[in-house]
C-alpha cells in the first residue's frame, strides 16, 4: 500500500483533499501532517495517520515515516493568516519549512513531490491579459506586503528544481489562485489586519437579504475554482507517469461580477435587490489557462459556478470537516 505524506493537513484545503482521497476509495495509507496539537475529524478511518509536526523544526520529521510515495505540500505562512507583518515568517516557513520537506521526501525515497505555488507571481497581468498562461514569465510588484511572500514561494519552486535534477524527486507544482470552499473560518487578513473574506460578506448578505452591490465594472471575470475540483487535479497527478508539471489550477471560464452576485442571490438569497456601483473600485479580474492540465492530466472541471455554490451550501449547513473543532 502506497504512503501518501500530506502537509498542511490540518489547514483548509489539506481537510478537503484527505476526505476527496478517502472518497475516492484511493488504496494508500495518508500520513496526515499539521501543526494542531490535534486533528481528530479523520480518526474513524484507519487509513489516515495524524502527526504534529512544526515543519520549521527539522528534528520533528524523524517521527514520519519512511519508503513513502508522494509529498503532497499544502503547508506554508501566507499573508490572509498573518497578523501584522512579519516577513521572517514567510522565509522560516515558505523556505526553510520547504527545504526541511524536500529533505526528508528524499530520505523517505518519495517518488514525487506535489507543491502549492502562489499565482501572485503572474496575477499582475490581469489587467491588460486576462487569460494567465502558466508559462508566463514571473512579474509582480517590489513595494507591497505581499513581495516576501510571493518572493518565498518563488524560491520554493526553483528548490523543487534542483532537487528534481540533483536527486530526480518528480515535481509538479500548482499554481493556485483563490480556492472556494466552505470553511468554518470566513475571517483572513487583508494588510495585517482582520477582515471577512469577500465572498462569505456576500454569501451572509444574501442570507440576511441585504441589497446586494456590484462594484466597479460589473462585467469583469475571475476563474471561480471549487475545491474538489483542485483535489481532482492531485488526484490525477499522483497517478500520472510523468517527471514533471506545472500547472494553473481552475476552471479556464470566466464568471462576471454580475454574475457572480447573481448566483449568490440565486443559492443562498430570497429574491435580494442588486445594486451597481459603477463609481467604486474594481474587482481582481484574471482566468487561468488550464490548457497543461487538461492534456497532460486528462483534467476536467466537473462543478460549474451554480454547482459549486450548490455544493458549497451543502457543506455548509453540514459542517462535517470541521466537526473537530469547538
Amino acid at each position: 500500500m502506497k504512503k501518501i505524506v500530506v502537509f498542511g493537513a490540518s489547514g483548509d484545503v489539506g481537510r478537503y483533499f484527505i476526505d476527496y482521497l478517502l472518497q475516492e476509495k484511493l488504496d494508500c495509507q495518508i500520513i496526515a501532517v499539521g501543526h494542531r496539537k490535534k486533528f481528530s475529524i479523520f480518526n474513524q478511518y484507519p487509513s489516515v495517520h495524524y502527526y504534529s509536526i512544526d515543519i520549521t523544526q527539522k528534528d520533528g520529521f524523524s517521527s514520519l515515516p519512511s519508503d513513502i510515495f508522494a509529498v503532497v505540500d499544502f503547508a506554508g505562512m501566507m499573508p490572509a493568516r498573518m497578523k501584522g507583518y512579519h516577513p521572517q515568517r514567510y522565509i522560516d516557513v515558505n523556505i526553510t519549512g520547504t527545504m526541511n520537506i524536500l529533505d526528508y521526501a528524499r530520505e523517505a525515497h518519495a517518488d514525487r513531490i506535489l507543491f502549492m505555488q502562489s499565482f501572485g507571481d503572474i496575477k499582475d497581468y490581469g489587467e491588460k491579459e486576462v487569460l494567465l498562461t502558466a508559462n508566463m514569465p514571473r512579474k509582480f510588484q517590489f513595494n507591497t506586503d505581499h513581495t516576501v511572500y510571493v518572493m518565498t514561494k518563488n524560491f520554493a519552486v526553483d528548490l523543487l528544481e534542483n532537487y528534481h535534477q540533483l536527486y530526480g524527486i518528480k515535481n509538479f507544482v500548482f499554481r493556485l489562485p483563490t480556492i472556494y470552499l466552505y470553511s468554518k473560518q470566513d475571517q483572513f487578513y487583508v494588510d495585517g489586519k482582520m477582515r471577512q473574506i469577500g465572498y462569505r460578506r456576500l454569501i451572509n448578505m444574501a442570507m440576511q437579504g441585504d441589497i446586494m452591490q456590484v462594484w466597479g465594472n460589473p462585467y469583469r471575470v475571475k476563474d471561480m475554482v471549487y475545491v474538489k475540483d483542485f483535489c481532482q487535479m492531485l488526484l490525477k497527478v499522483l497517478c500520472v507517469n510523468r517527471s514533471q508539471g506545472y500547472y494553473n489550477v481552475g476552471t479556464g471560464v470566466g464568471i462576471t461580477l454580475l454574475d457572480q452576485i447573481k448566483g449568490i442571490v440565486q443559492v443562498f438569497g430570497n429574491n435580494n435587490k442588486i445594486e451597481l456601483c459603477p463609481d467604486k473600485p474594481n474587482a481582481p479580474q484574471y482566468i487561468m489557462d488550464i490548457t497543461p492540465a487538461r492534456l497532460e492530466l486528462g483534467y476536467k472541471p466537473q462543478y460549474d459556478y451554480i454547482s459549486m455554490l450548490e455544493d458549497f451550501k451543502k457543506e455548509m449547513n453540514s459542517n462535517r470537516l470541521y466537526q473537530d473543532e469547538h
